[in-house]
Parts: C-alpha cells; sequence; structure tokens
C-alpha cells in the first residue's frame, strides 16, 4: 500500500545541513489536528504587495535547474527561512498595586529557560518537517528596537513567542510584510499573557472588529507544534511557487476565457515568470534530434529500459515511445536554458504532433516523474493550482479534465498523468496511443484505489478557488483520455455541482485542503472548501 501524502511516520533519520535542519521524515510526536474550517470573512491578506515581492525573490534564486532534495522524494525548492522571536517583559514588584500581567516568565532565569526549550522544541519541529526549513537564531524581543529588528530580518516567516511584552513589539513584527505564525502556550507551559488578550487586543485593538493587518485569527496557534507545521509547509509551497518560471511552448493560454484571463492572473498574483517558445523555434530543435543517431540510439536504450519497469506494458507502435523520449530531451534542454523547473504545452493535440511524430503525453508524464513540473494545454487558470501543489506536497500533481458530477462520483481524465504519484512508487501502467488522435504514446496509469486524493478547481477569473478531498474508487477504461479515475467527494457533492466555475481541476495524492486554504488567504483569493471535515 502506498504511503499517502500527510501521512506522519518516520522514515529516516534526519539529515542536518550547515545553517538548518531538515529531514525527509513525518511528523513523529507533533498531532497535525484534522483542521480546516475556515471562516468566510474576509480578512486582510496580511501580505502587502511587498511582502510578495520578497517571497518571490527569496524563492527563485536558483544556480541551476532544481534538483530533487536528497531523502525528500521529489521534493523540490529552497528551504523556508523561518525566524523565531521570544517576546516577553519583566515586570517589578510595586507594593499595594497590581504591578504584573499574566505569564509565567518572572524573570532572567525564566527567559533563559523558555528561550532553551524553544530552540529545542524548533530542532524536533525542523527535524520532523516532510521540507526543507531554515531555523534562523531565536531572538529575544525586550523593546521596541529589537522588535524593529526582528521585522527587519532575513526571513521568509516570523514565528512569534508571544509570552509577554507590550501589543506595540508585536505589531512592529507583524507589519514586516512577511507571513508571520504567534505561538501561545496554554497547557504546555509556562502560560502566556497573550494566550488570554491576542484576541481582543493584539487582533480587535480592544473593538469588535478586526483591525490588525498582519495577521488573523489562523495565523494563532496554541500548543500545537503540529499545527505550526502545516502552516509553515503551506508558506512553503506559497514562497516557492510565486516567481516560479515555467517554459510555455506555444506561448501561454487557457480554456475558454482563460485563454485572456490565465495569463495575466498567473503573472499578477503569482507573479509567474513565464517563457515563451514558439513553434518556430521548437521544431528545428525537434528534427535535430531525430535525425541524430546517438540520440537516436540513447532514446531507444531508455525506451527499452522503461518497458522493462514492472507494470508497464505497450499498446502502441514502439517507434512513438521512442520519439517521446527525443521530445523529452528537447523539453528538458529548453528548462535547463531558462533556468526552469516547469514547461507547459500550448496546442499539445495538434501542432506538435507532426513535428514530433508522437505525442506530448509521454514527456509531460517522464518530467514530473523526474521531479519537475510539466503540465499540458498551456491552461494558466490552472498550472498555478499545480505548482502550489507540488511544492506543498512534495508530489506531481495532474492537470485534468473533469465530467458532471453526479451521486457523490465524478470522473476525471488527461492523458499526461504523472506514474509517481505519491512521490516514490511507479504505478502500473499501459502505454496507449494519445485518445483523441489515436497517435502517438500516452500513459493510462492506474492510480490506487482507495488513495486520499485533493482536488482543486480554480475559476477563470482567479478570484475563487474550490476545494475538496475524494477517494479513487476505480480506474476505469473509458473511451476518454487514457489516465482516468472515478472519485467519490468527500463533503456536499452538490456544492461541487451548483458552485463549480473554471474547467481544468488539479489533484495530488493525500490531503492538503488546509494548506492550500491558509496559502490563497495570503494572495487574497476566496477558498472554499467542499470538505469540512
Amino acid at each position: 500500500m502506498k504511503q499517502e501524502m500527510g501521512e506522519k511516520k518516520n522514515q529516516s533519520s534526519c539529515a542536518k545541513h550547515a545553517s538548518h535542519h531538515c529531514c525527509s521524515h513525518g511528523v513523529p510526536n507533533i498531532n497535525e489536528k484534522d483542521f480546516f474550517g475556515m471562516s468566510r470573512r474576509d480578512f486582510l491578506a496580511g501580505l502587502g504587495a511587498a511582502g510578495l515581492g520578497a517571497l518571490a525573490l527569496t524563492s527563485q534564486t536558483h544556480g541551476a535547474l532544481p534538483k530533487p532534495i536528497p531523502g525528500m522524494g521529489l521534493r523540490i525548492g529552497t528551504p523556508l527561512r523561518v525566524k523565531p522571536a521570544l517576546v516577553y517583559s519583566i515586570a517589578r514588584r510595586r507594593e499595594a498595586t497590581s504591578w504584573r500581567s499574566w505569564g509565567g516568565l518572572h524573570n532572567q532565569n525564566d527567559v533563559d529557560t523558555e528561550a532553551g526549550k524553544i530552540e529545542q522544541e524548533l530542532k524536533k519541529l525542523a527535524s520532523s518537517a516532510d521540507f526543507p526549513m531554515e531555523i534562523l537564531p531565536l531572538a529575544r524581543v525586550n523593546n521596541g528596537g529589537q522588535a524593529a529588528a526582528v521585522k527587519d530580518s532575513d526571513c521568509d516567516v516570523i514565528l512569534v513567542y508571544a509570552a509577554s511584552g507590550r501589543q506595540g513589539w508585536l505589531e512592529t513584527i507583524a507589519a514586516s510584510g512577511k507571513p508571520s505564525v504567534m505561538f501561545l502556550r496554554h497547557k504546555s507551559g509556562p502560560v502566556y499573557l497573550w494566550y488570554e488578550i491576542a484576541h481582543p487586543r493584539f487582533l480587535r485593538k480592544t473593538t469588535d472588529e478586526y483591525k490588525e493587518p498582519g495577521m488573523d485569527v489562523w495565523d494563532i496557534v496554541v500548543d500545537d507544534y503540529g499545527e505550526v507545521l502545516w502552516r509553515l509547509r503551506a508558506l512553503y509551497g506559497l514562497k516557492n511557487t510565486l516567481g516560479t518560471k515555467i517554459v510555455a511552448i506555444g506561448g501561454p493560454g487557457g480554456w475558454g476565457v482563460g485563454y485572456k484571463l490565465g495569463p495575466k492572473t498567473a503573472r499578477e498574483i503569482w507573479k509567474l515568470d513565464i517563457k515563451p517558445v514558439t513553434y518556430k523555434e521548437l521544431e528545428p530543435m525537434i528534427k535535430k534530434n531525430l535525425n541524430d543517431q546517438k540520440a537516436v540510439k540513447e532514446a531507444q536504450r531508455q525506451t527499452d529500459e522503461y518497458l522493462a519497469q514492472k507494470g508497464v506494458s505497450l499498446h502502441t507502435d514502439k517507434k512513438f515511445l521512442v520519439n517521446a523520449f527525443l521530445l523529452t530531451k528537447v523539453f528538458k534542454e529548453l528548462m535547463e536554458r531558462e533556468d526552469a523547473p516547469a514547461l507547459t504545452v500550448h496546442h499539445c493535440m495538434g501542432t506538435i504532433i507532426p513535428m514530433s511524430r508522437t505525442t506530448a503525453c509521454m514527456p509531460l508524464s517522464l518530467i514530473n516523474d523526474e521531479g519537475l513540473m510539466a503540465f499540458c494545454e498551456s491552461d494558466f487558470v490552472v498550472i498555478p493550482s499545480g505548482i502550489l501543489l507540488r511544492y506543498i506536497s512534495g508530489k506531481p500533481s495532474f492537470l485534468q479534465d473533469p465530467t458532471h458530477p453526479h451521486d457523490g462520483v465524478v470522473t476525471c481524465a488527461h492523458c499526461t498523468a504523472p506514474r509517481r504519484m505519491n512521490g516514490k512508487d511507479f504505478e502500473p501502467t499501459k502505454i496507449l496511443t494519445h485518445f483523441e488522435s489515436d497517435y502517438g504514446a500516452a500513459p493510462k496509469v492506474n492510480m490506487s484505489k482507495g488513495q486520499l486524493i485533493t482536488n482543486l478547481i480554480p475559476s477563470f477569473s482567479s478570484k475563487k478557488w474550490i476545494g475538496f478531498r475524494a477517494k479513487i474508487i476505480d480506474h476505469p477504461f473509458y473511451d476518454i483520455c487514457r489516465s482516468q479515475i472515478d472519485i467519490e467527494i468527500e463533503g456536499d457533492w452538490r456544492k461541487v455541482l451548483e458552485d463549480m466555475q473554471g474547467f481544468h481541476w488539479m489533484i495530488c495524492y493525500g490531503d492538503y485542503l488546509r494548506e492550500v486554504g491558509y496559502a490563497l488567504k495570503k494572495v487574497g483569493i476566496q477558498w472554499q472548501n467542499i470538505t469540512t471535515g
């Protein structure tokens, strides 16, 4: 049975790197609660344009095309830099009057003990993460100048331990433009002052309305490091999605009205760096490889090796698969040239076929299986959701066509599915023709029955995404796109039917609804979670 994303089990010992802690295993001794009934209140995003720009800049400083991170399956991306800060004040006794606030830090020894405890907890948190995380030195904040220094620190996320201290210090930190998470102690002790007043004083400023522009209630965690961890995973995904370079063969596009809206919102909201490649430029590259005997011989070797894998069978002309490996070589050359971890193909059901003497289906599947990202149809309405899911989950995402939901079931299909959907194991696969053209080579990936998956439905306008969890109940063989699944929707399937917008859906193995919703809030996209439990 393949391991689902989000399953928290030890798999390996922690790999410690020079200046940060990161590890490939799950989350031992950290309870990630089944959370997410996100309020529909229109909270302020908490990240201004400057903050988003900074995240995009720090996430896309690749020295070379990103490779899977050792010990983390297909995980790619740059580490999330987390700056922890202990905010506190030490009260002085005054006779015959109230002189101290709530909270368990009474003297310098208490502060030193708490700082040491936090440092040990953060080491455990980092070693439990299934994504690379760099924990920066703990800052102690006991005055406005120290708060300002934390605000200006070189990091992606600020993790605030609000033990006590002035409201203004917390507001200074929250005004950094960077995402902030506040940790409060209740039972984990010593109890914190802001466990009492974070909501009425910090968030609402002693009024009935939310007035803190930098944070909201979903940025505050009490006691549970599992709750911290999934938020950091969401922010890791957001950091690495913003500013992603993507090669767009045939230019950017979108399905339906998304043709006009998708590329624009992908650039504006997600800061995607779209690198167009024309077919006029691509065609001679393809012809060169088709006529290169050394390249052809290598593609034949790769084909034989692929077909020798367990669970793979060929049901089309072998030359189509050989040509698919040649086309993969061209695609990867373009990605390396642009230093881009992602690629998409426009007019993949027509223009590219006579040039390559195959279809683009297999190359896109192969590139995803290597750990990079590849999508068909150049649909920039849905591609950002695939990139975000890829970075959040550490596993391939799959763009597919939905059908009409009925009785809680819907069929999803496309001809470009990855095989390593859980980021490690290869699913059984038949190599057939691409369905619409009955030509070339396309994978029919038989995804695991019973597997939980995350489904995302972006609207054409990108103003709203719908998400739900589902279970794969069958991998049938209808006369439709080759990789196909029947899924059972968890939640009110009628809401999917009634509220569905856009067209293409994006899926990945596992449940990442809470991470996606948290990330979307930071970029101002409305989130509707159909699976509320």
